[in-house]
């Protein structure tokens, strides 16, 4: 399967020498990330079975949350741990879309408009329920960032997880004022627009806007989606697609030759496949674009699931239990495959592996038995760990691939 990490190889160092003036540091640590991932470069580890004495070597990942190969991991330890956090109710998912005419000033000041793209989609909804005509209490948030359109082109937007309903400041929990409906959307719409101009105005870059001609966005209808998404694992697996999701999957990645990278993108209205080929140039720059500032949590909590409501969170969970008892939702197995076997004596790298390996032995599971091995139910025990200055016997010393 084409991978990501093949075209960075391929293309990163030349891209990086032409583009040099205007790749971000974050951007080089992604490419450079990306073209070390589960290769000789970063060291690996070698497992043996107790039970027959099987050994299975694997490469440590690069954990870079922009990496393809490493976020497929991610997304299912997540579900694990957050599937228990959110409330036992019914969900919705918000959508806020940052109007076009303000994307060039979120591209060049990414942090704070970022930021407030999350705290003022998050202030909207919890304005707007506060409000008896809508829910009349507090609900639980969480607010997820995205930037990507399916296509790859810039398209800053925040998807919210709400619960349908809020703790009261009587302390009781109140379901929403309509049935089958939560927030209208035209009225989030307005309330949003205002709050992320007073946002952009405190930060000083209304000048900028209206220097581009684009203060007629001021006065036109924002873009606000609302979507009930079921309740319980269901909410949580929903999300889980959008937390760790990356701007492109491997998967989706159908060929590269000739300078040019072919993907697939599924069509967001007749939800048919069609396929888009791109300059190799022209793709790793669409790629680039959203990787995201250096430290940025792009997966906040809000309302009853901030962290200083931790008791009001509890409060509403006892209610709603006791309102509508239910066993808790089942445990997520754990995603496993098959690891590579050793690397033969002189092979470059080993083939790539689809769990991969944490930098901290005691956060990962032991690897599964190799096809060859009997005792399929085995523990595998940390025999050795290879440092990032080289891999297993045979293996090429790290390089940086030209990538810094």
């Amino acid at each position: 399967m084409l991978e990501l990490a093949t075209i960075v190889r391929a293309a990163g160092p030349a891209y990086l020498a032409t583009h040099a003036a205007t790749v971000l540091p974050s951007q080089r640590r992604a490419l450079r990330d990306i073209s070390q991932c589960r290769t000789p470069a970063l060291g690996g580890s070698l497992y043996q079975c107790d039970a027959c004495g099987a050994l299975a070597y694997r490469y440590h990942s690069c954990r870079n949350r922009h990496c393809p190969t490493c976020q497929a991991d991610r997304a299912q330890h997540w579900l694990e741990r957050v599937q228990h956090r959110l409330l036992p109710c019914a969900h919705y998912l918000l959508t806020f879309t940052l109007p076009a005419e303000l994307r060039s000033v979120a591209r060049r000041h990414q942090r704070l408009v970022y930021a407030a793209l999350l705290r003022e989609a998050a202030r909207t909804v919890h304005c707007v329920a506060e409000d008896r005509a809508w829910i009349g209490g507090t609900p639980g948030i969480l607010a997820v960032l995205h930037t990507w359109s399916r296509t790859l082109d810039y398209h800053p937007h925040v998807h919210l997880l709400v619960t349908a309903g809020g703790l009261t400041a009587a302390g009781t929990w109140i379901r929403p004022a309509h049935p089958r409906f939560l927030l209208p959307g035209y009225v989030l719409s307005g309330l949003f627009r205002a709050k992320m101009r007073d946002a952009l105005a405190r930060a000083g870059l209304l000048p900028a806007i209206d220097a581009r001609g684009a203060h007629r966005v001021w006065q036109r209808r924002w873009t606000v989606h609302v979507e009930s998404v079921g309740a319980g694992e269901h909410a949580t697996l929903y999300l889980s697609r959008y937390v760790y999701r990356v701007a492109l999957t491997n998967r989706r990645l159908t060929r590269f030759a000739d300078g040019r990278v072919t993907f697939r993108y599924t069509h967001g209205r007749t939800q048919a496949t069609h396929a888009l080929t791109l300059p190799v140039d022209v793709f790793l720059t669409r790629f680039l674009a959203h990787v995201l500032p250096r430290a940025f949590t792009k997966v906040r909590w809000y309302g009853l699931l901030s962290p200083s409501r931790r008791a009001d969170l509890e409060r509403a969970r006892r209610l709603l239990t006791r309102a509508d008892p239910a066993p808790p939702p089942p445990r997520v197995a754990s995603h496993t495959t098959t690891p590579p076997s050793a690397p033969p004596h002189g092979s470059p790298h080993a083939p790539p592996s689809t769990t991969g390996v944490a930098d901290d032995p005691d956060s990962l599971a032991p690897p599964p038995c190799t096809p060859r091995c009997a005792c399929a139910h085995a523990h595998w025990r940390l025999v050795h760990r290879d440092a990032p200055t080289r891999g297993p016997p045979g293996c090429a010393p790290r390089t940086s691939m030209g990538l810094g």
